[in-house]
């Protein structure tokens, strides 16, 4: 099983992304979230707009999990005061549970090896159970949680994940 990376760029793949992150997430969350929700957090983080703007303007990169040409799931990074933050990690849910989430996580350690990042952090929602048992299977630990208005009466009720990263000491 070959899972590759490639990074999103062009206005075709930003637009691919967000047609790929609304499918994800209006199957995923509806038992989380409520739909409104659901439409107002895509609408606000991951519609085309969104997401070109977090390209261009806030230092985000976003990398399609591509299997055999097919983009079965998306990863969403960005550098902050020597962490890497994983602003997003999703799987289409015919692809779950087949080991990619472990392979994604590799390619996660990589990037922080090669830009000598310690620590991986997220947000998850404090009642997504099943995912906050797959991070903690990857070595992530609860550090804190916060609950942070996101606008339109929604708020986003989280757990703050960490992952240490074991940097080899270069000669």
């Amino acid at each position: 099983m070959e899972l590759f990376y490639p990074k999103v760029e062009t206005e075709a793949e930003v637009s691919s992304l967000a047609k790929l992150a609304s499918e994800i997430w209006n199957e995923y969350f509806v038992s989380i979230i409520s739909n409104e929700q659901i439409d107002y957090m895509v609408d606000k983080f991951q519609s085309v707009h969104a997401l070109t703007n977090q390209i261009k303007n806030q230092g985000y990169e976003y990398y399609f999990m591509n299997v055999n040409g097919n983009n079965i799931g998306y990863l969403g990074i960005k550098e902050e005061e020597g962490k890497l933050f994983l602003s997003k990690f999703y799987i289409r849910k015919e692809h779950r549970g087949k080991g990619y989430a472990s392979l994604a996580m590799e390619f996660l350690v990589e990037i922080c090896k090669d830009r000598r990042l310690n620590i991986i952090w997220l947000t998850v929602n404090r009642y997504n159970d099943a995912t906050i048992a797959v991070y903690e299977k990857k070595g992530f630990r609860t550090v804190r949680t916060q609950v942070a208005d996101i606008g339109n009466g929604f708020v986003m009720d989280d757990n703050i994940m960490e992952k240490a990263i074991v940097l080899e000491d270069v000669q």
